[in-house]
């Protein structure tokens, strides 16, 4: 009896957020698995690294920059990975921005800059995609542990990510029938770009790592393996759900 097929082999993944972080590090590990990779972001120099960095290992890769708070440039995102393979079989949603600011002095335009990218974004990008699914495939949506806990000073991030967990099982009962599958992965505390300010206090650390039942922060290699599942047909069965990769953190809350 065969075991279960992880492979990617023939498909095409459009990965947002790609530039760096865990948006490159899926990328990566989508073409490793047989995937041909569009590589989308806001920095093309950073974007056009990855890719020849890919190519190099024999990886078939593209870049495109795009800004999804801007539907107008998903939709020509979109357009352009289509012409280039004349497929699209998976979607990681994972362009995001974050900015920490007590909610009494959050301006309008920062909420709307996090909410549009990580949310509104999100959703723009799953419909560009599904429209271009005719066969099925996988939209997978980077939640945050935000999705599930409060956190100080993160109202409109947190309010985009745990909508976008609610985005996601909405979406899986939408399109179920139409052969698309819509799954999460909510990244417990890596340290990026985009979280690198928090990673410059060792007290926090060290307090943070006490609420870790794995005791480490996590690594980019640590979603690999999330990510490959939910995009193959090992996880053909699975939609709906929000896979965290977390080291326990909320096992132990």
């Amino acid at each position: 009896m065969p075991g279960p097929n992880f492979s990617l082999n023939g498909k095409v993944a459009i990965v947002t957020g790609a530039s760096r972080g865990i948006g490159s590090s899926v990328a990566a590990a989508l073409a490793h698995a047989g995937a041909a990779v569009v590589l989308s972001g806001r920095d093309a120099r950073a974007l056009e690294a990855n890719q020849a960095a890919l190519a190099q290992m024999g990886c078939a890769a593209t870049s495109l920059c795009a800004d999804v708070s801007d539907v107008s440039s998903i939709d020509n995102m979109f357009e352009l990975a289509w012409r280039w393979q004349g497929r699209v079989d998976i979607l990681i949603n994972n362009a995001g921005v974050e900015q920490i600011c007590a909610s009494s002095q959050m301006s309008e335009a920062l909420w709307d800059r996090i909410v549009d990218t990580n949310l509104k974004g999100a959703f723009f990008c799953a419909q560009a995609a599904a429209r271009r699914m005719p066969n099925g495939g996988s939209i997978v949506n980077m939640c945050s542990l935000t999705s599930e806990v409060g956190v100080s000073g993160a109202a409109p991030y947190g309010a985009s990510k745990s909508g976008l967990a609610g985005l996601t099982r909405a979406l899986s009962t939408e399109w179920a029938e139409c052969g698309i599958r819509v799954n999460g992965i909510g990244p417990g505390y890596f340290r990026t770009a985009l979280t690198e300010s928090f990673y410059q206090d060792e007290q926090w650390q060290r307090l943070m790592l006490q609420k870790i039942p794995l005791r480490r922060f996590g690594q980019l290699d640590d979603l690999a393996g999330a990510a490959v599942f939910l995009c193959s047909d090992a996880a053909a069965y699975v939609t709906g759900q929000i896979l965290y990769v977390d080291g326990g953190y909320l096992a132990a809350l």
